[in-house]
């Protein structure tokens, strides 16, 4: 069950530095957001306060609330580890544990969370899951080679399908195919596609055409400039942003008058 996400004043710091100032968005259950700006404005680190991963650097923190349907993620007694098994996370470099098979790579998550399952459920699930980031036909005949033998855009699938495992309600992907060849690529946003039928998903991408490809409502990051906290600038429906933008600043990036 996807479920919505509401995000309340937050700042993001790491120590005393204000990294993302002053967010309030609301994304959508069962569809595709994407995060779009300029390299440094924050969209990665605002990604990673999604799911509580921000806070695994030292001295990392943030203020306000990030509510998944209407619970906040931040609030007393609320289990990080849990809001991460709600919240799935792709990163930017496909990162399957190089030493586990395929199929170990899928369940790595469900094992974490100690979930005690037979060989019969965990069969069923690693079929489910790789057909759900459409691997399954690719690598059943050798689900028990390494996860680190497949093509860098076979490895991304592998770590969606790890993501999906542990059946979250969001995932949030990291400019997934910044390292993808385009076929790979189209392979991904093909998978995008049919992935928000079930689930939120967040993505924070560079590429302007992906962003107007994939997702049915964009955000805007900006900076003000070096040391500045980014800002999320403008929010809407992707034609919106992409044909009719509010803000000069959107157009400008949007269009590729932007530096």
């Amino acid at each position: 069950m996807s479920k919505r996400i509401d995000v309340n004043d937050l700042n993001v710091y790491y120590g005393d530095f204000l990294a993302v100032e002053g967010v309030n968005i609301n994304i959508d259950a069962k569809s595709v957001t994407a995060f779009i700006g300029p390299s440094g404005c924050g969209k990665s680190t605002f990604l990673r306060t999604l799911n509580r991963m921000h806070e695994v650097l030292p001295g990392a923190r943030v203020e306000g609330e990030v509510l998944l349907d209407g619970e906040d993620l931040y609030g007393s007694g609320v289990d990080p580890v849990t809001v991460r098994s709600q919240i799935g996370m792709v990163f930017q470099r496909p990162n399957p544990f190089p030493t586990m098979s395929i199929r170990d790579n899928v369940l790595a998550g469900v094992k974490l969370n100690n979930k005690r399952i037979s060989k019969s459920d965990a069969d069923a699930l690693v079929e489910k899951s790789l057909s759900g980031a459409n691997l399954w036909n690719e690598v059943k005949d050798r689900l028990d080679k390494p996860g680190s033998g497949l093509s860098g855009g076979q490895q991304q699938r592998l770590c969606i399908a790890r993501a999906i495992a542990v059946s979250p309600q969001v995932i949030l992907m990291d400019e997934p195919c910044s390292a993808l060849d385009p076929i790979s690529t189209l392979a991904i946003e093909d998978l995008i596609e049919e992935l928000k039928t079930e689930y939120t998903v967040v993505i924070v991408t560079h590429n302007m055409q992906q962003a107007a490809r994939v997702s049915d409502k964009t955000a805007f990051f900006n900076i003000a400039g070096t040391g500045k906290p980014g800002k999320l600038i403008e929010y809407n429906d992707t034609t919106a942003i992409f044909n009719n933008p509010a803000q000069k600043a959107t157009e400008d990036y949007v269009s590729g008058r932007f530096g």
